[in-house]
């Protein structure tokens, strides 16, 4: 089992006291993090010594006093790699908005990130392939994704893998990303039921000033429970 690193051993501790309802012991804490009491009482010592308002004492108990918030941004090794892969992974989605979105979260966490937390987020070991769904050329999906948020209607000009085309107006419920493709899941008022449209295959879409939002949680719920029965 991989040593846990201090950092991420006092920002357990802290996690710990925030949690507690009553003042809990150094065993305690020790049993939870799989080190010496010993360990813990430096780690709290060191914790008091950086100005976090712990209270309480060795065979008492320790508490966090009300009000204490945590800097906004305190990542591990595993969550720093889980968010540069995870980031990176959005390229893949054939959505530029997305996309976009990812690189200006990597810029905002790279300004408030430790120095060391930076540079591991920087240079992560970890690649992901570049080859993903295309790119629509028909549709912009961050007006898509704002559609389904809204709860409007969108007017989309279609062609099947046949090569049929077709103009429908839809009820955007969701998008799923695949790494093949990318899909609109709507209800569609041509055909009265739900419909995914691969979003490379639409020629045009118009968002509509006209509202579904009476409808949409039912409309959403509906189509989860289509696709993904429990």
């Amino acid at each position: 089992m991989p040593v846990m690193r201090r950092g991420d051993r006092l920002f357990d501790i802290i996690q710990m006291l925030r949690l507690a309802r009553t003042p809990i012991t150094a065993a305690a804490i020790a049993e939870e993090l799989e080190v010496t009491p010993r360990t813990v009482y430096r780690d709290i010592a060191t914790l008091q010594a950086r100005r976090v308002p712990i209270e309480g004492a060795a065979g008492i108990g320790y508490v966090l006093r009300r009000g204490y918030e945590l800097p906004p941004i305190m990542f591990t090794e595993e969550e720093t790699e889980a968010i540069a892969v995870g980031l990176r992974l959005l390229h893949r989605t054939g959505d530029p908005g997305l996309a976009a979105a990812a690189r200006s979260v990597v810029a905002k966490l790279m300004s408030v990130l430790p120095a060391g937390v930076r540079a591991h987020l920087a240079a992560t070991p970890l690649h992901v392939s570049g080859r993903g769904a295309p790119v629509p050329t028909g549709v912009d999906l961050s007006q898509l994704r704002a559609a389904i948020r809204a709860a409007r209607k969108v007017r989309i000009a279609y062609i099947d893998a046949k090569g049929s085309a077709s103009a429908r107006t839809v009820r955007p419920v969701a998008i799923e990303y695949y790494t093949e493709a990318t899909l609109l899941c709507a209800w569609c008022e041509l055909r009265d039921e739900y419909r995914h449209f691969r979003t490379d295959r639409i020629t045009s879409a118009e968002p509509l000033d006209d509202s579904f939002a009476p409808e949409a949680e039912r409309l959403t719920a509906g189509w989860r429970a289509l696709t993904r029965p429990a």
